[in-house]
């Protein structure tokens, strides 16, 4: 099969993770990976902060109902938007949503889970405040990633003929 969809279809959203630590060259190749995404003008709008402190990663633990993912997660990838590095909304917000899928490509391809959480953007500001960060710094999603503890996930889509509502 190619090796690409073979990713596209087999890649699940980890929530559960052992306790080993992710190497810091996987996380960087999957910050590269990201990095890798298609965006308007080649503008690159995405900024990655990487979080593997056990005490800091706690602090993000009250600020989703997902806390029990975070707590299990070695790392935490807080994916951001530079709005001075903006030219459209659309199509950054679209940047983004592709470098996110870039890295959690990436992750499965490396042997490791991750999972997108979105829920986190009700607390945006409290994120950007734990981590320093100046206010253009418009928070995307949170990858959880690590080790995952059991790869038996099941998921299912809609047959196109639901999906597709035009053709000629």
């Amino acid at each position: 099969m190619n090796t690409v969809l073979d990713a596209i279809y087999t890649r699940r959203s980890i929530r559960h993770f052992t306790d080993e630590p992710v190497n810091q060259a996987l996380i960087d190749e999957i910050l590269w990976a990201g990095s890798w995404a298609p965006s308007g003008l080649n503008n690159q709008p995405w900024r990655f902060a990487v979080i593997t402190d056990r005490d800091l990663k706690d602090k993000f633990v009250p600020l989703t109902r997902y806390g029990k993912v975070i707590e299990a997660a070695a790392c935490l990838i807080p994916v951001f938007l530079d709005r001075q590095a903006m030219y459209n909304d659309v199509k950054d917000h679209q940047a983004a949503g592709a470098c996110i899928q870039n890295m959690l490509l990436a992750a499965h391809s490396l042997g490791l889970g991750a999972v997108w959480l979105g829920e986190i953007l009700k607390s945006a500001d409290q994120v950007r405040k734990l981590l320093g960060l100046p206010e253009n710094m418009e928070l995307m999603a949170v990858l959880a990633l690590g080790h995952p503890a059991r790869r038996d996930q099941k998921s299912s889509r809609k047959d196109l003929e639901e999906l597709v509502i035009f053709r000629r």
